[in-house]
């Protein structure tokens, strides 16, 4: 058994998420395979092509547009550095504790070039690891999604029989108490990704929309990063707020105020839309376990950790409290 699991340790995580994508999209699985005259291997790869579609095309998008954004983001700061940043508002001194500090501070890197070119010095090392390591946990997040693809046409080609042979092992060690808490896992698993990753869904489509009405550069990318932190509290807020700045600085106040209030409807959506969508699939999940999951499941497993996170926290809370109740 260790030996098993030092060779597979690799493919567990992107074994796992195929799992998950399996189980959750088995019934329209099931639909097309009756369509198709029972016909599993076509129908398995059908359903595999379809999910590549919905989750690979968005990542082309998001590749496509970083790359078109990267001049706009080397020319903006070619023009921070030759320029340097505007003269600060009046109300940054009247911060309380920092606000003299802030704005002699930002004075400073307004006049002074040389300032500017140090203070960027400085920061230099620090860019260059967050843009390496971005980069590599961005490489092995999608390698790990596209060996998930791969396992779920597997999974989908030979799912009775290994939901078989799952059931008989947890009966044979658990009993009927093995197979109670295998429908509490199943439950879970509906509840969470329909509910957290519906909700977060949600929200990076109608934030990216935001931006792009409001004309913020980079939409879909930002729209895409409010999608990741969509299950922790204010995240979608924290994204959005650099634009808000953005637009007050050089657009307009009125698009600062519009962009501002969208991110608050759109930061706020998941307070009736996810239980919404929890109690659809079933089951509930502590909000903590949702947020410690996607910062601990991506600390554990990268890119994918963010999906698979909060799914594993939640079946394993959901079978001890069942567990639990029943002793």
């Amino acid at each position: 058994m260790l030996g098993c699991l030092l060779i597979l340790r690799p493919f567990i995580s992107a074994a796992l998420w195929a799992a998950i994508l399996c189980f959750t999209t088995w019934p329209l699985f099931s639909r097309l395979k009756h369509a198709l005259g029972e016909r599993r291997t076509l129908a398995a790869a059908i359903s595999t092509l379809l999910l590549s579609a919905i989750i690979v095309v968005p990542v082309a998008v998001l590749v496509a547009k970083l790359s078109n954004n990267m001049s706009e983001i080397i020319a903006a700061s070619q023009k921070l550095i030759h320029e340097g940043p505007p003269p600060p508002p009046s109300w940054v001194a009247d911060v309380p504790l920092v606000g003299g500090r802030l704005s002699s501070y930002w004075t400073m890197l307004n006049e002074s070039s040389s300032a500017r070119i140090a203070e960027i010095a400085k920061l230099l090392p620090l860019a260059q690891k967050l843009v390496l390591g971005g980069g590599r946990a961005l490489g092995e997040g999608l390698l790990q999604i596209v060996l998930s693809l791969l396992m779920v046409f597997l999974f989908y080609r030979d799912g009775d029989a290994a939901a078989n042979k799952l059931s008989a092992t947890i009966s044979r060690i658990g009993g009927d108490e093995g197979g109670r808490l295998l429908d509490v896992a199943g439950t879970t698993v509906r509840a969470v990704v329909y509910g957290v990753l519906g909700t977060a869904l949600v929200q990076g489509v109608l934030a990216a929309i935001g931006f792009m009405i409001a004309g913020v550069p980079g939409a879909a990318v930002l729209g895409f990063l409010t999608f990741i932190v969509a299950a922790i509290p204010g995240g979608p807020i924290l994204v959005a707020a650099p634009s808000v700045f953005w637009l007050y600085r050089r657009v307009s106040t009125g698009w600062a105020v519009f962009m501002l209030v969208w991110a608050l409807i759109v930061g706020n959506l998941d307070s009736f839309v996810r239980p919404l969508l929890i109690s659809r699939g079933g089951g509930t999940t502590p909000l903590i376990f949702v947020i410690l999951g996607v910062i601990g499941g991506a600390m554990a497993f990268g890119l994918i950790g963010l999906f698979l996170g909060p799914t594993l926290l939640a079946v394993g809370y959901s079978m001890f409290q069942e567990w639990s109740a029943n002793r």
